[in-house]
């Protein structure tokens, strides 16, 4: 599992975020504060305080394909 912090404060990047990950047949979780949720689904992503970075949980071992396209959203330090 990998993790990295994202920001989606848009409603285009939350669009494009979902069609990014929707291409991988992995699982991935968003994390905000207690709440978590499947980080395919618009409406989950929506429910979530979009104003904060989030976490997210990648359940593939090699996401060198997957950190390529989450270029756009990835925070970094």
């Amino acid at each position: 599992m990998h993790t990295v912090q994202i920001h989606l404060n848009s409603i285009d990047k939350v669009k494009a975020f979902v069609n990014s990950v929707n291409r991988f047949n992995t699982e991935f979780d968003l994390v905000s504060g207690r709440y978590i949720i499947d980080a395919k689904s618009i409406m989950g992503i929506f429910s979530l305080d979009l104003s904060k970075p989030m976490n997210l949980n990648i359940y593939n071992e090699n996401a060198d394909d997957i950190m390529e396209s989450l270029e756009p959203f990835l925070i970094t330090q």
